[in-house]
């Protein structure tokens, strides 16, 4: 049952800090390449890993990312209030290179697809 929870909790806060990413008015934020990739959240929904990622890489990651942790009391207390939670999580938000992995892993197998 607390799986299911943490999933469903995760999706949430998923959707809500994409939503918040796009209103916060700080200029390191680009929100049109800035994606949240993935929410791993604890068993007992304390503590929640986010993780983000740039389609331009990953210093473009870790610049949004120290953005992010400016923002993390701001982003947290909306979390609360949007999802209506009576306590809301721990966030720690992590650099990833999904988005520009892919799109080279893209770019190979087009490559090799096209005989090039």
């Amino acid at each position: 049952m607390a799986s299911h929870k943490s999933a469903r909790m995760a999706e949430d806060i998923k959707r809500e800090v994409s939503l918040l990413i796009r209103e916060l008015k700080d200029p390191r934020l680009d929100s049109l390449n800035i994606s949240v990739v993935r929410v791993d959240i604890a068993g007992d929904c304390s503590f929640a890993k986010i993780y983000i990622s740039s389609i331009k890489g990953m210093t473009d990651a870790k610049l949004a990312v120290k953005a992010l942790k400016g923002a993390a009391g701001y982003i947290k207390r909306d979390l609360s209030n949007r999802l209506r939670l009576r306590k809301s999580p721990e966030i720690r938000f992590i650099a990833d290179d999904s988005i520009a992995y892919g799109s080279h892993l893209d770019e190979v197998f087009l490559g090799f697809h096209e005989g090039k």
